[in-house]
Protein backbone atom coordinates (compact mmCIF):
# COMPACT_ATOMS: atom_id res chain seq x y z
CA UNK A 1 0.00 0.00 0.00
CA UNK A 2 1.35 3.42 -0.97
CA UNK A 3 2.10 5.97 1.75
CA UNK A 4 -0.34 8.91 1.52
CA UNK A 5 1.25 12.04 0.14
CA UNK A 6 1.70 14.62 2.89
CA UNK A 7 -0.42 17.78 2.67
CA UNK A 8 0.84 20.71 4.75
CA UNK A 9 -0.88 24.01 5.46
CA UNK A 10 0.77 26.97 7.18
CA UNK A 11 -1.54 29.80 8.16
CA UNK A 12 -3.67 31.54 10.75
CA UNK A 13 -5.71 29.93 13.51
CA UNK A 14 -8.22 32.41 14.84
CA UNK A 15 -11.39 33.04 16.78
CA UNK A 16 -13.99 34.73 14.58
CA UNK A 17 -16.98 36.81 15.62
CA UNK A 18 -19.25 37.26 12.62
CA UNK A 19 -22.57 39.01 12.05
CA UNK A 20 -24.67 38.51 8.93
CA UNK A 21 -28.32 39.39 8.21
CA UNK A 22 -29.11 35.78 9.16
CA UNK A 23 -27.48 35.61 12.60
CA UNK A 24 -24.23 35.96 14.45
CA UNK A 25 -21.59 33.87 16.13
CA UNK A 26 -19.03 34.76 18.78
CA UNK A 27 -15.44 33.51 18.96
CA UNK A 28 -15.99 30.56 16.64
CA UNK A 29 -13.15 28.53 15.15
CA UNK A 30 -11.65 30.39 12.20
CA UNK A 31 -8.48 31.29 10.38
CA UNK A 32 -7.10 30.19 7.02
CA UNK A 33 -5.40 27.04 8.34
CA UNK A 34 -8.54 25.88 10.14
CA UNK A 35 -10.91 26.27 7.18
CA UNK A 36 -8.34 24.72 4.83
CA UNK A 37 -7.73 21.74 7.11
CA UNK A 38 -11.35 21.00 7.97
CA UNK A 39 -12.42 21.10 4.33
CA UNK A 40 -9.37 19.25 3.03
CA UNK A 41 -9.46 16.48 5.63
CA UNK A 42 -12.67 15.15 4.11
CA UNK A 43 -10.51 14.08 1.16
CA UNK A 44 -6.99 13.64 2.54
CA UNK A 45 -5.08 13.95 5.86
CA UNK A 46 -3.79 17.46 6.56
CA UNK A 47 -0.80 18.65 8.59
CA UNK A 48 -1.23 22.06 10.24
CA UNK A 49 1.36 24.62 11.32
CA UNK A 50 0.13 27.68 13.22
CA UNK A 51 0.08 29.42 16.58
CA UNK A 52 -2.58 30.05 19.24
CA UNK A 53 -2.62 31.73 22.62
CA UNK A 54 -3.24 29.97 25.90
CA UNK A 55 -6.85 31.17 25.79
CA UNK A 56 -7.62 29.14 22.65
CA UNK A 57 -10.19 26.32 23.00
CA UNK A 58 -7.70 23.56 22.21
CA UNK A 59 -10.32 20.94 22.95
CA UNK A 60 -12.23 22.11 19.89
CA UNK A 61 -9.11 21.85 17.71
CA UNK A 62 -8.25 18.44 19.09
CA UNK A 63 -11.77 17.24 18.36
CA UNK A 64 -11.25 18.28 14.75
CA UNK A 65 -7.94 16.45 14.82
CA UNK A 66 -9.83 13.19 14.97
CA UNK A 67 -10.94 13.85 11.39
CA UNK A 68 -7.44 13.35 9.98
CA UNK A 69 -5.90 16.70 10.94
CA UNK A 70 -2.39 16.48 12.42
CA UNK A 71 -1.94 19.33 14.91
CA UNK A 72 1.64 18.62 15.98
CA UNK A 73 2.71 21.84 14.24
CA UNK A 74 0.39 24.04 16.29
CA UNK A 75 2.28 26.01 18.94
CA UNK A 76 0.61 27.31 22.10
CA UNK A 77 2.28 30.61 23.02
CA UNK A 78 1.92 32.94 25.99
CA UNK A 79 -0.57 35.65 25.16
CA UNK A 80 -3.90 36.17 23.45
CA UNK A 81 -5.08 34.26 20.38
CA UNK A 82 -5.70 35.94 17.04
CA UNK A 83 -9.23 37.38 16.93
CA UNK A 84 -11.19 38.83 14.04
CA UNK A 85 -14.71 40.25 13.90
CA UNK A 86 -16.73 41.39 10.91
CA UNK A 87 -20.18 42.28 9.69
CA UNK A 88 -21.66 41.43 6.28
CA UNK A 89 -24.24 43.38 4.29
CA UNK A 90 -27.50 41.86 3.10
CA UNK A 91 -26.09 40.53 -0.18
CA UNK A 92 -23.08 39.05 1.70
CA UNK A 93 -20.71 40.50 -0.88
CA UNK A 94 -19.77 43.51 1.25
CA UNK A 95 -17.99 43.12 4.57
CA UNK A 96 -16.81 45.53 7.23
CA UNK A 97 -14.00 44.45 9.51
CA UNK A 98 -14.96 45.59 13.01
CA UNK A 99 -11.84 44.47 14.85
CA UNK A 100 -8.57 42.64 14.27
CA UNK A 101 -6.44 41.63 17.26
CA UNK A 102 -3.39 39.70 16.12
CA UNK A 103 -2.26 38.58 19.57
CA UNK A 104 0.40 35.88 19.36
CA UNK A 105 -0.07 35.69 15.58
CA UNK A 106 1.81 39.02 15.29
CA UNK A 107 5.04 37.22 16.24
CA UNK A 108 4.32 34.00 14.33
CA UNK A 109 7.50 32.46 12.94
CA UNK A 110 6.56 29.09 11.43
CA UNK A 111 8.69 26.14 12.48
CA UNK A 112 7.92 23.04 10.44
CA UNK A 113 8.18 19.84 12.53
CA UNK A 114 10.62 17.30 11.16
CA UNK A 115 7.73 14.89 10.61
CA UNK A 116 6.11 17.42 8.23
CA UNK A 117 9.16 18.41 6.18
CA UNK A 118 8.66 15.68 3.58
CA UNK A 119 5.19 16.97 2.69
CA UNK A 120 4.70 16.67 -1.05
CA UNK A 121 1.89 19.21 -1.22
CA UNK A 122 2.29 22.55 0.57
CA UNK A 123 -0.19 25.39 0.94
CA UNK A 124 1.09 28.72 2.23
CA UNK A 125 -1.75 30.74 3.73
CA UNK A 126 -1.76 34.52 3.39
CA UNK A 127 0.94 35.33 5.91
CA UNK A 128 3.95 37.62 5.33
CA UNK A 129 5.64 36.50 2.06
CA UNK A 130 9.01 36.52 3.82
CA UNK A 131 7.63 33.91 6.22
CA UNK A 132 6.20 31.96 3.29
CA UNK A 133 9.68 31.91 1.75
CA UNK A 134 11.13 30.73 5.05
CA UNK A 135 8.67 27.82 5.12
CA UNK A 136 9.88 26.75 1.68
CA UNK A 137 13.43 26.61 3.02
CA UNK A 138 12.24 24.18 5.70
CA UNK A 139 10.47 21.64 3.49
CA UNK A 140 12.45 19.17 1.44
CA UNK A 141 11.17 18.35 -2.05
CA UNK A 142 7.50 19.23 -2.40
CA UNK A 143 5.73 18.07 -5.52
CA UNK A 144 3.43 21.11 -5.58
CA UNK A 145 3.51 24.41 -3.68
CA UNK A 146 0.54 26.77 -3.69
CA UNK A 147 0.22 30.11 -1.96
CA UNK A 148 -2.35 32.73 -1.12
CA UNK A 149 -1.76 36.39 -0.42
CA UNK A 150 -3.76 39.52 0.35
CA UNK A 151 -3.88 43.22 -0.49
CA UNK A 152 -1.90 44.11 2.65
CA UNK A 153 1.14 42.11 1.47
CA UNK A 154 0.72 43.19 -2.16
CA UNK A 155 1.03 46.79 -1.02
CA UNK A 156 3.57 46.39 1.78
CA UNK A 157 5.81 43.45 0.79
CA UNK A 158 5.67 43.48 -3.01
CA UNK A 159 9.37 42.68 -3.56
CA UNK A 160 9.25 39.64 -1.28
CA UNK A 161 5.96 38.53 -2.83
CA UNK A 162 7.39 38.67 -6.36
CA UNK A 163 10.37 36.65 -5.15
CA UNK A 164 7.96 34.09 -3.66
CA UNK A 165 6.11 33.77 -6.97
CA UNK A 166 9.32 32.52 -8.57
CA UNK A 167 9.27 29.53 -6.19
CA UNK A 168 5.63 28.42 -6.14
CA UNK A 169 3.59 26.40 -8.61
CA UNK A 170 0.14 27.84 -7.95
CA UNK A 171 -1.11 31.25 -6.84
CA UNK A 172 -4.65 31.20 -5.39
CA UNK A 173 -6.10 34.68 -4.97
CA UNK A 174 -9.38 36.51 -5.39
CA UNK A 175 -10.17 38.78 -8.31
CA UNK A 176 -9.38 42.06 -6.53
CA UNK A 177 -6.00 40.71 -5.39
CA UNK A 178 -4.87 39.55 -8.84
CA UNK A 179 -5.93 42.92 -10.27
CA UNK A 180 -3.95 44.84 -7.67
CA UNK A 181 -0.92 42.58 -7.98
CA UNK A 182 -0.74 42.91 -11.77
CA UNK A 183 -2.06 46.45 -12.12
CA UNK A 184 -4.51 45.17 -14.77
CA UNK A 185 -8.30 45.22 -14.33
CA UNK A 186 -8.75 42.36 -16.83
CA UNK A 187 -8.65 39.10 -14.86
CA UNK A 188 -7.33 36.88 -17.66
CA UNK A 189 -4.56 39.29 -18.59
CA UNK A 190 -3.78 39.73 -14.90
CA UNK A 191 -3.48 35.96 -14.43
CA UNK A 192 -1.19 35.68 -17.47
CA UNK A 193 0.95 38.46 -15.95
CA UNK A 194 1.35 36.27 -12.87
CA UNK A 195 2.24 33.22 -14.99
CA UNK A 196 5.10 35.19 -16.53
CA UNK A 197 6.57 35.63 -13.03
CA UNK A 198 6.93 32.00 -12.06
CA UNK A 199 3.79 30.03 -11.16
CA UNK A 200 2.60 27.30 -13.53
CA UNK A 201 -1.06 27.93 -12.66
CA UNK A 202 -3.20 30.74 -11.30
CA UNK A 203 -6.54 30.19 -9.58
CA UNK A 204 -8.71 33.30 -9.33
CA UNK A 205 -11.58 33.01 -6.85
CA UNK A 206 -14.61 35.12 -7.72
CA UNK A 207 -16.96 34.40 -4.83
CA UNK A 208 -20.54 33.83 -5.97
CA UNK A 209 -19.31 33.97 -9.57
CA UNK A 210 -17.14 30.86 -9.27
CA UNK A 211 -13.42 30.47 -9.95
CA UNK A 212 -11.05 30.46 -12.90
CA UNK A 213 -8.00 28.25 -13.50
CA UNK A 214 -5.49 29.86 -15.85
CA UNK A 215 -2.51 27.97 -17.23
CA UNK A 216 -0.35 28.73 -20.29
CA UNK A 217 -2.62 28.59 -23.31
CA UNK A 218 -5.70 27.29 -21.43
CA UNK A 219 -8.43 28.58 -19.16
CA UNK A 220 -11.06 26.68 -17.18
CA UNK A 221 -14.06 28.12 -15.37
CA UNK A 222 -16.04 26.44 -12.58
CA UNK A 223 -19.27 28.12 -11.45
CA UNK A 224 -20.24 28.56 -7.84
CA UNK A 225 -22.80 26.01 -6.76
CA UNK A 226 -26.30 27.57 -6.51
CA UNK A 227 -27.41 27.40 -2.88
CA UNK A 228 -30.77 27.94 -1.22
CA UNK A 229 -29.18 29.00 2.06
CA UNK A 230 -26.05 31.12 2.52
CA UNK A 231 -25.26 32.13 6.09
CA UNK A 232 -21.62 33.17 6.25
CA UNK A 233 -19.03 33.60 3.45
CA UNK A 234 -16.12 33.69 5.93
CA UNK A 235 -13.59 30.99 5.09
CA UNK A 236 -15.10 30.04 1.73
CA UNK A 237 -11.88 30.82 -0.14
CA UNK A 238 -9.72 28.84 2.29
CA UNK A 239 -12.19 25.96 2.14
CA UNK A 240 -11.91 26.09 -1.66
CA UNK A 241 -8.12 25.88 -1.33
CA UNK A 242 -8.45 22.94 1.07
CA UNK A 243 -10.63 20.98 -1.33
CA UNK A 244 -8.43 21.85 -4.31
CA UNK A 245 -5.15 20.87 -2.68
CA UNK A 246 -6.52 17.81 -0.86
CA UNK A 247 -7.89 16.37 -4.09
CA UNK A 248 -4.52 16.82 -5.79
CA UNK A 249 -2.72 15.25 -2.81
CA UNK A 250 -5.18 12.34 -2.74
CA UNK A 251 -4.76 11.60 -6.44
CA UNK A 252 -1.11 12.63 -6.88
CA UNK A 253 -2.04 13.65 -10.43
CA UNK A 254 -1.03 17.10 -11.70
CA UNK A 255 -2.36 16.73 -15.23
CA UNK A 256 -4.48 19.51 -16.67
CA UNK A 257 -7.57 17.30 -16.58
CA UNK A 258 -7.05 16.51 -12.90
CA UNK A 259 -6.43 20.15 -12.00
CA UNK A 260 -9.86 20.86 -13.46
CA UNK A 261 -11.41 18.16 -11.31
CA UNK A 262 -9.62 19.64 -8.29
CA UNK A 263 -11.22 22.99 -9.11
CA UNK A 264 -14.66 21.40 -8.89
CA UNK A 265 -13.83 19.76 -5.55
CA UNK A 266 -12.60 23.13 -4.31
CA UNK A 267 -15.82 24.81 -5.43
CA UNK A 268 -17.85 22.12 -3.67
CA UNK A 269 -15.98 22.71 -0.40
CA UNK A 270 -16.43 26.46 -0.69
CA UNK A 271 -20.16 25.96 -1.15
CA UNK A 272 -20.43 23.85 1.99
CA UNK A 273 -18.48 26.42 4.01
CA UNK A 274 -21.02 29.20 3.48
CA UNK A 275 -24.03 27.14 4.56
CA UNK A 276 -23.24 27.51 8.28
CA UNK A 277 -21.18 29.73 10.54
CA UNK A 278 -17.56 28.77 11.15
CA UNK A 279 -16.76 25.15 10.21
CA UNK A 280 -20.08 23.75 11.43
CA UNK A 281 -21.26 22.53 8.01
CA UNK A 282 -18.19 20.34 7.56
CA UNK A 283 -19.05 18.49 10.74
CA UNK A 284 -22.39 17.50 9.24
CA UNK A 285 -21.27 16.13 5.88
CA UNK A 286 -19.52 13.00 4.64
CA UNK A 287 -17.41 12.13 1.64
CA UNK A 288 -20.59 10.87 -0.03
CA UNK A 289 -22.11 14.35 0.32
CA UNK A 290 -19.02 15.88 -1.28
CA UNK A 291 -19.17 13.47 -4.21
CA UNK A 292 -22.87 14.19 -4.70
CA UNK A 293 -22.19 17.93 -4.89
CA UNK A 294 -19.34 17.37 -7.33
CA UNK A 295 -21.71 15.39 -9.57
CA UNK A 296 -24.23 18.23 -9.28
CA UNK A 297 -21.52 20.67 -10.38
CA UNK A 298 -20.98 18.57 -13.49
CA UNK A 299 -24.69 18.76 -14.30
CA UNK A 300 -24.48 22.56 -14.14
CA UNK A 301 -22.15 22.82 -17.12
CA UNK A 302 -22.28 19.53 -19.06
CA UNK A 303 -23.81 19.56 -22.52
CA UNK A 304 -23.43 17.65 -25.82
CA UNK A 305 -22.23 19.45 -28.89
CA UNK A 306 -24.64 19.62 -31.81
CA UNK A 307 -22.85 17.52 -34.40
CA UNK A 308 -25.19 18.62 -37.21
CA UNK A 309 -24.70 22.38 -36.91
Amino acid sequence: METPMGLLVVGSIALDSVETPFGRTEEALGGSAVFFAVAGSLLHPVQVVGVVGRDYPMGELQRLGQRGIDLRGVTVADGESFRWSGKYGFDLSTRDTLETRLGVFANFRPVIPEAFRDAEFVFLGNIDPELQLDVLRQVHRPKLVACDTMNYWIQGKRTALLRLLQEVDVLLVNDSEVRELSGDWHIHRAARWVLERGPKFVVVKKGEHGAVLVEPGRTFYVPAYPLDDVFDPTGAGDSFAGGFMAYLAHTGDLSSANLRRAMVYGSAMGSFAVERFSVARFEEITLADVRARVRAHKDLVHFDLDADL
